[in-house]
């Protein structure tokens, strides 16, 4: 976005006025105008009509007093075209087309968006198809329906590429606080990293919310979000539309291991978004950050009136991995004289109803409890539906004995419902405005606490080893795949350890199995074997020259059953690695979107059995490989398993680290490499099985 955009985008953001060009849907951006109290002046635009919304029309753009800041645009395509050539010879700033027809239909709308952009030079465009733009704080609603939400000065910035979820996230019935609300449609111009860029520059915007059908520049979303990131913006992100890539270019096992959605997983880890299962975690998550904010740690405070709540509680607790730490030995024995003797000293604490509802008795115990060195604290309280009110005082009573402890030990806090619908609207907004976060949903609830917490961590760490630019995804033109032979004297050269070998005819290979020392491994060396093992074209643990001779004979045989393009006399002697500490399978792809990734798993032939496995986007930082290893369940064996010998890390690590920077050269074109499997052993890794596709 160049620098005239961006001031235009700032225009369109907090405008001074607002133009409207159209019919139907002009007269609803008017009444929504109204209703959310914009007092800037309105300027309709429409040569048939005297008045929309109860403003005088203008009957073309001529006659504006001056270009306006923001307009929005509701006219048939041809007419959009024309206007926003007209809009932007005159210097307006942004304008949200609410006009459909473009790119989303087809060849035809494809060609009318490319004149849509040229059309619109500079201007800060939304769109086409999309809603608009919402802004609370400045109470500007260019929006074609009737909205909802609220704003007390700061929220969310929920950014969205579906129109309708965008208004269905406006009439949620959950208190959060909204900043502003972005459909960015077609995103022709506008795309949505680039609101996320200059949203999170915002000091109001506490938080981001968004909606990811597909990114088109990835390494400009990284950009963002790393701003934002520095700026203490956390990013919280739906991601829907995600399957699995099964690219033509990919011949390995990585395809079933790490399609889009792990590619999207890999992105959110390397950038501490957090990511939401679900519209209304969502909102749950963007409501605890700009309410409550990032804890601190993991360490929980928990307060019910209940032994089921604190039950659920410590139950979701242990799946989250936060901690309800037992309370020390002094905080224990005043908890005891504070207590009625039903209750048992725990975290959570059940205070138990004799003291419900009485602060001068629930005041001191949540006090205790929450001084106790905590993260952050949560009281579980289900308040009766309207109508019901006449023990509301005692919920509400404990509510403020809880806000008065929090505020007093400065945790960020919630009041967390079991049931969604159990918090009332009052309540809602009155805990808003004191700062304590309303959460509707025990699970919703700690998944939120859970997901700050962990932002808080991983922002520390990239804030401390911030990870280098990604490298752009390109198309890869004609892969070819390479034989095993050469993919592994290419890779030796860069320092990674494969097994010793040798290259001959079927001919000569006994004699150099003999060369190489008993016992071997024999694979047939051919371009069309992508998977040796399926088509009978290894044999291991040969023992003798006999033996090789009588494996090349059945391998000819096997392959040419299998696919006889694929047979050969060229055969691959390998001597047999000792059996290792632990089998891994590792690979590199470039993907078109996101570039380079490179995906860790068990390996072996359990590989797509197991699905241990997790993805990283290149180039990345040697800790960040570290990290990705210690989430697999093949970790264990990494570190030693029931008094077995431990592989080596540093060796381990030296390997990824070189084939990351070997896939990362443009001059080895690497389209995909596959190490399975990897043996990690005590003191060296060996790359024993291997596949290579380069750009032709």
């Amino acid at each position: 976005m160049n620098l005239k955009r961006r001031a235009n985008l700032d225009r369109l953001l907090k405008p001074r006025h607002v133009a409207v060009i159209g019919g139907r849907d002009a007269e609803t951006v008017a009444a929504e105008c109204k209703r959310i109290g914009f007092g800037g002046p309105f300027w309709p635009v429409n040569p048939k009509r005297s008045h929309i919304g109860g403003h005088r029309c203008f009957s073309s753009l001529d006659e504006l007093p001056e270009a306006p800041d923001a307009v929005f645009l509701a006219v048939p395509k041809e007419a959009a075209i024309d206007t926003l050539a007209r809009l932007s010879a005159m210097g307006a700033g942004g304008v949200v087309c609410y006009t459909a027809g473009f790119g989303e239909t087809g060849a035809e709308g494809a060609e009318a968006e490319a004149r849509l952009i040229a059309a619109a030079g500079d201007l800060a465009l939304v769109g086409p198809n999309c809603y608009g733009v919402i802004n609370y704080v400045d109470r500007v609603a260019l929006w074609p329906f009737t909205h909802g939400g609220h704003c007390s000065g700061h929220g969310a910035a929920i950014i969205t590429q579906s129109g309708m979820l965008s208004s269905d996230l406006t009439m949620s019935q959950r208190s959060v606080p909204f900043a502003y609300m972005v459909s960015a449609g077609n995103q022709t111009v506008l795309r949505l990293e680039d609101f996320v860029d200059a949203l999170g520059e915002r000091p109001e915007v506490r938080a981001i919310g968004l909606h990811i059908e597909g990114l088109k520049d990835v390494a400009a979303f990284e950009r963002a979000a790393l701003k934002c990131l520095r700026l203490g913006k956390p990013i919280v992100a739906l991601k829907t539309g995600t399957s699995r890539l099964g690219s033509s270019l990919t011949v390995s096992h990585t395809g079933s291991l790490s399609g889009t959605e792990e590619l999207y997983d890999a992105l959110f880890d390397r950038l501490g978004i957090i990511r939401a299962m679900s519209p209304a975690e969502l909102l749950e998550t963007v409501k605890y950050l700009c309410v409550a904010g990032v804890p601190r740690g993991r360490r929980l405070a928990g307060l019910t009136c209940s032994g089921g709540g604190a039950t659920m509680l410590a139950d979701y607790a242990e799946t989250l991995n936060l901690t309800f730490s037992p309370p020390d030995p002094a905080t224990a024995e005043r908890l005891r004289t504070q207590l009625p003797d039903t209750a048992t000293v725990s975290n959570p604490l059940d205070y138990t109803t004799p003291i419900w509802g009485i602060p001068e008795k629930t005041g001191p115990v949540f006090d205790a409890l929450l001084a106790d060195g905590h993260d952050a604290a949560v009281i579980v309280q289900d308040y009766p539906a309207p109508g019901l009110d006449e023990s509301k005082v005692h919920y509400r009573n404990d509510t403020v004995s809880f806000i008065a402890a929090a505020k007093r030990h400065g945790l960020p806090s919630a009041v967390c419902s079991t049931l969604p619908e159990n918090l009332d609207v009052e309540t809602r907004d009155f805990l808003v405005a004191q700062g304590i976060a309303p959460m509707q949903g025990i699970e919703n609830c700690m998944t939120a606490i859970a997901s700050s917490a962990w932002h808080g961590e991983r922002r520390a760490e990239i804030i401390a080893n911030p990870p280098p630019p990604l490298i752009p995804g390109r198309a890869q033109a004609g892969p070819v795949l390479l034989d095993e032979a050469v993919a592994k004297r290419l890779v030796a050269a860069r320092g990674i350890a494969v097994p010793l070998s040798r290259v001959g005819r079927g001919g000569e290979i006994t004699a150099l199995a003999g060369e190489i020392g008993f016992p071997v491994a024999l694979k047939m060396v051919s371009a069309k074997l992508p998977h040796k093992t399926e088509a009978g074209a290894v044999r291991l643990s040969l023992g003798s020259e006999a033996q090789v001779a009588d494996a090349v004979g059945r391998m000819k045989a096997d392959v040419a059953a299998y696919d006889a393009a694929a047979a050969t006399d060229r055969f691959l002697i390998e001597r047999m690695i000792d059996q290792p500490v632990a089998e891994l399978m590792v690979s590199i792809r470039r993907d078109p979107q996101f570039g380079l990734a490179m995906t860790i798993a068990a390996g072996g032939v359990l590989v797509e059995v197991l699905a241990d496995a997790t993805t990283l986007l290149l180039p990345t930082a040697r800790q960040d490989i570290a990290r990705a290893l210690a989430k697999l369940k093949i970790n264990r064996l990494l570190d030693g398993f029931r008094g077995r010998p431990a592989a080596s890390r540093e060796a381990l690590l030296d390997m990824l680290e070189r084939l990351a920077a070997f896939a990362a050269d443009e001059a080895n074109a690497v389209v995909e490499i596959e190490i399975n499997p990897l043996f990690a052993g005590t003191e060296a890794c060996t790359a024993v099985d291997m596949l290579m596709q380069v750009s032709a």
